[in-house]
């Protein structure tokens, strides 16, 4: 080996090139933690020039600040993303560097859009749980009311747009809506009255059942006014009522 020159030369070469990579690295390294990397700027913005109504950037960058390690190179964004997310109103978190020492957090809120369950969280209109204020929820909106097992979010919150539209011709829209653990819909209209609807035996059973309760609302309204309580819409020719002093069943050739 030793006398092989071309062995001995492709020998000095790699060992010259590992040290030179190896300075190369410690310099970078080197420069990398000096203090002018050092992160001194977090700016925080809304998603799409978003105002942002429930979150303060002044108390969140104060928040998650100390929660942020290292500096312009060596921070992870994936942990400070997280973090953000992590705060009440934060839907999602973006983050970018920006030279030479600031990262720049765009922020999307949740759009709240009633209470899920019985345990205080909110349900967003994009079909997400998260817990933030009540209080200040309700200062967007009228919050509606929602249930239904674990998963089943965004299919609510779907459900919830196609009964609005469905009920549209009859001026009413949807307050409450429930999902049970059999799967079976139960709806309270605008105007106070509940409606079961049962489980979806294919993909039209609902749209089929809202269609048939919209064609004879108006004959039940105009015999019993006001003093509906609840329908049952689960009959397949037919319909329950309960009314207040009144109850009435009916099917195919009652009605």
């Amino acid at each position: 080996m030793w006398q092989d020159i071309r062995t001995l030369n492709a020998t000095a070469n790699a060992l010259f090139g590992l040290v030179a990579l190896a300075l190369v690295s410690c310099c970078l390294w080197w420069v990398a933690q000096r203090p002018y990397f050092t992160l001194k700027v977090i700016r925080i913005e809304g998603a799409e020039q978003a105002q942002l109504r429930h979150i303060n950037p002044l108390t969140v960058r104060s928040a998650v600040l100390a929660r942020i390690k290292g500096n312009f190179f060596t921070a992870n964004l994936d942990t400070v993303r997280q973090t953000f997310e992590s705060v009440p109103w934060v839907r999602k978190a973006t983050i970018r560097r920006d030279w030479p020492n600031q990262l720049t957090v765009t922020l999307e809120e949740h759009t709240p859009l009633g209470t899920w369950g019985e345990d205080g969280r909110l349900l967003s209109t994009k079909g997400d749980v998260f817990t933030a204020n009540l209080a200040e929820a309700e200062e967007d909106t009228n919050l509606l009311t929602f249930n239904g097992p674990p998963g089943s979010e965004k299919e609510v919150v779907a459900r919830l747009n196609d009964l609005n539209e469905w009920f549209a011709p009859l001026n009413l829209s949807a307050e409450a809506l429930s999902l049970s653990g059999r799967y079976a819909w139960t709806v309270k209209l605008s105007n106070g009255v509940t409606v079961e609807f049962g489980r979806e035996k294919s993909s039209t059973t609902l749209k089929e059942r809202v269609d048939r309760l919209v064609g004879i609302y108006p004959q039940l309204l105009a015999r019993l006014q006001d003093r509906i309580e609840s329908i049952d819409m689960r009959y397949p020719n037919g319909l329950a009522l309960k009314a207040q002093g009144l109850k009435v069943g009916s099917d195919s050739k009652k009605k």
